[in-house]
Formats: C-alpha cells, sequence, structure tokens
C-alpha cells in the first residue's frame, strides 16, 4: 500500500506562508509529479510528507492512518535528495546497505536485498566500487538502490537529476520510468522541469506561491489548462498569450495559442509580423516572431521552413485549439 492523502495541510516560517491549505490525493501506485517554479513550495510539500518539516495546519494519511505527528522513520517512505548523499569511503555495496544495517537486518537478508537492488538498477559490476569511481547517473542509482532496499510504500524524489547532463537526465527519466513500472510503488518526484513533469507523470499537481494551482494527467493539464498560469507553464516552448484586441476578436479576454497551433505562411494569414529569431533543431524550427498590436509569439513549424530573421511571415490561429480565459485567468 502506498496512498497518501493530505487535508488542509498548511506550512508558515514566521509570517510567510509557504503552503497554502492543500487537500491532494495521491492512490497507491502513481507516479504523481509536484511542478512549478522556484520557490512555489514543491520541495516544503515534500518534506512535510516526509516528516522533514512539522505542518502548520491540516493532517497527513498514509495508507489510511494519520501520520501527521509521526517521525520520519515511522512512516514507511524512503527519499532520494538531489544531491546523491553517499559515503564517499563505502562502497556500492554498503551505501545501499547501510540503512538495513542501522535497522539490525540480518546479513543474509541484507545481502538478497542489496543484490536485487544491484539487479533493478543494473549496478551489478559496481558494487565494490566507491561512489568517487562512478559517473553522476550511477551515484544516482545507488541512492535510488539505497532506498528500494528498504522497501518503502513510497518513494520521494526531490529534484534528483537536477546536477546531471542533459544526456543523462534523459536517461535517468527512462530508467526511473522503467523502475516504477517494476516496482509499480507509489513516486512522488518534485520538479521545476516541466519536460520531466509531462513525460513521466501518471498525475501532475501544478503548484503556485504555496497553492495547487491544477491536478490532472499531462495530457489533460496540456489541453485543457485551468487557468493562464497552467497554460503558459506546461508546454514546451510555452504558450502564446494574448491580451486586448486581438483577443476580443475570438470572443475573450485573453486567449493562449501553442507554437503548434499556429500555422505559418510566407503568403497571408491573420497576422502580419517580421522573424526576429529562428531556432532549427533539425525536425524542427522555432519562429519568434513580432507581430504589430500582438506581441512577439512563438511558432513552430517544419525543419525545412524557410524564414530567416527579418523576414516577413503571417500567423493563422488554430480556432479549434484556441483556449479562452477571462478577466480573472479563468479557462471558460
Amino acid at each position: 500500500m502506498g496512498s497518501i492523502t493530505l487535508q488542509k495541510v498548511s506550512k508558515s516560517f514566521g509570517d510567510a506562508n509557504v503552503i497554502t491549505s492543500i487537500d491532494l490525493d495521491i492512490e497507491d501506485g502513481e507516479f504523481v509529479v509536484f511542478v512549478g517554479p522556484s520557490g512555489c513550495g514543491k520541495s516544503t510539500l515534500l518534506r512535510l510528507i516526509a516528516g522533514l518539516e512539522d505542518v502548520s495546519g491540516g493532517a497527513i494519511i498514509i495508507d489510511g492512518k494519520d501520520a501527521t505527528g509521526k517521525a520520519p522513520s515511522a512512516r514507511g517512505l524512503a527519499m532520494v535528495f538531489q544531491s546523491y548523499a553517499l559515503y564517499p569511503h563505502m562502497s556500492v555495496r554498503n551505501n545501499i546497505a547501510f540503512p538495513l544495517k542501522m535497522a539490525g537486518v540480518g546479513k543474509q537478508e541484507i545481502d538478497r536485498k542489496v543484490e536485487d537492488a544491484a539487479r533493478i538498477l543494473n549496478l551489478g559490476n559496481y558494487l565494490d566500487r566507491k561512489p568517487g569511481q562512478l559517473s553522476g547517473g550511477q551515484r544516482q542509482r545507488v541512492a535510488i538502490g539505497r532506498a528500494i532496499v528498504r522497501q518503502p510504500s513510497a518513494f520521494l524524489f526531490d529534484e534528483p537529476l537536477s546536477n546531471l547532463d542533459a544526456a543523462l537526465r534523459a536517461n535517468m527519466r527512462l530508467e526511473i520510468s522503467e523502475l516504477h513500472q517494476q516496482l509499480k510503488t507509489t513516486m512522488i518526484y518534485v520538479t521545476h522541469d516541466q519536460v520531466e513533469a509531462m513525460t513521466m507523470a501518471d498525475k501532475i499537481v501544478v503548484l503556485n506561491q504555496g497553492r495547487i494551482e491544477h491536478v490532472g494527467s499531462p495530457l489533460e493539464l496540456y489541453r485543457n489548462p485551468r487557468n493562464i498560469f497552467v497554460g503558459g507553464f506546461i508546454g514546451s516552448p510555452k504558450m502564446n498569450i494574448i491580451k486586448g484586441a486581438p483577443a476580443a476578436r475570438y470572443g475573450a479576454n485573453t486567449i493562449g495559442v501553442r507554437p503548434e497551433h499556429l500555422g505559418l505562411s510566407m503568403q497571408n494569414g491573420d497576422w502580419k509580423g517580421n522573424v526576429i529569431v529562428g531556432e532549427h533543431l533539425g525536425a524542427d524550427t522555432f519562429l519568434q516572431v513580432n507581430v504589430g498590436g500582438v506581441g512577439t509569439l512563438t511558432a513552430r513549424a517544419g525543419g525545412e521552413f524557410p524564414a530567416r530573421p527579418g523576414d516577413t511571415v503571417f500567423l493563422s490561429p488554430d480556432k479549434s485549439n484556441i483556449h479562452k480565459f477571462d478577466e480573472n485567468g479563468l479557462a471558460t
């Protein structure tokens, strides 16, 4: 079991309210990602669940039992941090085994669990090495292995890939997703990277200034964002937000159009603009286009689209994919 329920959970540091009355249900076996800009409260919320911070109000229910006042070690959770927090003088084997030794588990049981974790994480050939002899990705796998051997009801990941380069991040995303499929254990993952959120999550929790803005599947948030903040945060490149007269034409105070929903032409279209920058990525080209009376818009085109900086282009929003928002920024 690994269900976690937050009931009106809040956290304050003095007069500063960091988390404001959050209600959230995480089902057993779900992969849930907390995402949001720096300072939104996502890591604080994870630490509250782990018991590393005390709540200021509300309750945390783990597997149907109130865990609000329990020590971290009594919650049945395992946390993987941004820094690997490995013991440099210990071998990989001893780093993974450490929490079991501290719990007084017998040697045979420790050996079995360490070997199982090493097999799952492809660390079998590295068990006798020291952390300093490993790559960043391998070290992060050791940290995950140390969590696996505890057989927790849920794993908590606090930005575990932020210290890795782009290629390793992509590989580790796949490995953690595969690990979730193997273990079928609840995982809560904190990141500021919405690409990680979109590619890994069963359910995304978008946080902003200590509040939940939207909870849903990646495609639900992408297709039907609840408000301007979610629409602008989820998606890469981000949604174009257009206000005033150009939006009023489409019957809204504000509209949002994703780059891939802007048709591009060198001949004609709804909006005329000048290309500022073109980013050629092979299969795709992203153009920054200055449109008079509208602003700077990002449009996605095929990799062979011929526009260059300074060229005149025409943009036309796909009317079936225009997101409309009211004066409060809420989707209509």
